[in-house]
């Protein structure tokens, strides 16, 4: 199965981390990081896509993407 996520978080050193942390379970880049302002919270936001090919095992809606 193919699994796709799209991670987000503030422009800080906690969302490299969160996808340095994606790469090292096996998730690989996909497409061009984004940058954007949150006019709620008056701060950039940052989110990069990320897709994982996981053999043996099919999807449902339920599962929790992060611990695959």
């Amino acid at each position: 199965m193919k699994l796709f996520r799209f991670l987000t978080g503030p422009d800080d050193a906690s969302f490299c981390h969160k996808v340095t942390a994606a790469l090292n379970q096996g998730w690989s880049l996909h497409g061009s990081p984004t940058y954007a302002f949150n006019a709620d919270t008056q701060h950039m936001q940052c989110g990069q896509a990320v897709v994982k090919e996981v053999e043996g095992k099919e999807y449902t809606p339920d599962i929790k993407l992060s611990e695959q």
